[in-house]
């Protein structure tokens, strides 16, 4: 398996371009950096490194275990990459489409939306427990199609590589051909917002195909200022309740919820509750689409601003 991790050497570019990001909104949005804010994201990263390291021998001999029973050997051919390349982005649809729709993965996946600012430290915020989630099962089925382990850990490389320089709000729109396929700072801006309409949308990686392919397609728009972060924001910069507190929230509800409901919370989309108590993203969503069809005529900011 090749020993290459092209998120390594892209590192340094990620260090720069934050930096220049600060200086750029030092200027013009004084308020896209908080400092504590951004001590956690940069935290975050160096932690998530840390797991890698500690966790990714696992990961690569039991890809290898499971390479063993592919059906096809596809091989290293260079029209293999390409290949490889859009399947794998597909798999992290899927993969990210779960992580928000399955408490379980939401989880591990929560640490990338906790802020409440959007800008390039921000896509640092990677999760401490993915491997204990399992999100790497996502990647199987293309290792047991063919594709050998090492190309799709390349292919995943530069699929992060690709998705850092989309969290930020110095870029407002890419050329509208640029927009209809690819992912851009625009389109993931949407999946970044806690307002109702923006809720569990674009999931996409790399290609916006896919959202548009299966229905989770969001533009932005002009009429509504975007607020980001998660629906019950943190309130804390405590490092150590960024990364676990979804885990201890899901610990505590499946202590007390009723035994037939204990697996639900687990299984079910974040915010469900077996008594209705708290929302998932539907019914927030579907309050606002309701809210949308009785007032038609209402100023759209205006109807944004009130409480869901």
């Amino acid at each position: 398996m090749p020993d290459f991790s092209p998120v390594d050497y892209a590192v340094p570019g990620f260090v720069l371009l934050v930096l220049i990001e600060m200086v750029w909104a030092r200027k013009r949005r004084p308020d896209a950096y908080e400092p504590k804010d951004t001590l956690v994201s940069l935290s975050f990263g160096l932690g998530s490194t840390v797991a890698g390291v500690l966790f990714g021998g696992f990961v690569v001999a039991l890809t290898l275990w499971v390479y063993e029973f592919r059906l096809f050997d596809i091989g290293w051919e260079w029209w293999v990459w390409p290949i490889a390349f859009v399947l794998d982005d597909l798999a992290y649809y899927v993969f990210h489409r779960t992580a928000h729709r399955v408490r379980w993965f939401w989880a591990a996946h929560v640490n990338h939306h906790s802020s409440q600012h959007y800008n390039l430290s921000t896509a640092l915020r990677q999760t401490w427990t993915g491997f204990f989630a399992g999100s790497f099962l996502f990647r199987l089925p293309l290792i047991l199609i063919g594709f050998h382990p090492g190309m799709l850990a390349i292919c995943a490389g530069f699929n992060l590589i690709y998705q850092f320089w989309i969290h930020t709000e110095a870029i407002d729109r890419m050329p509208r051909w640029f927009e209809a396929v690819m992912n851009t700072p625009s389109h993931h801006r949407v999946h970044h917002a806690t307002n109702p309409r923006y809720l569990d949308r674009n999931y996409a990686g790399v290609f916006i195909i896919w959202d548009k392919m299966f229905g989770t397609f969001e533009a932005e728009t002009s009429d509504e200022r975007i607020r980001y972060g998660i629906v019950k924001q943190l309130g804390s910069f405590n490092l150590l309740w960024a990364v676990f507190h979804e885990w201890i929230g899901i610990a505590q509800d499946v202590w007390r919820a009723p035994w037939r409901h204990k697996f639900s919370y687990l299984w079910r989309p974040p915010g469900w509750t077996h008594d209705g108590s708290r929302d998932t993203s539907d019914m927030i969503r579907e309050r606002w689409l309701s809210r949308q069809r009785r007032v038609p005529n209402e100023n759209p900011i205006a109807r944004s601003e009130r409480p869901a």
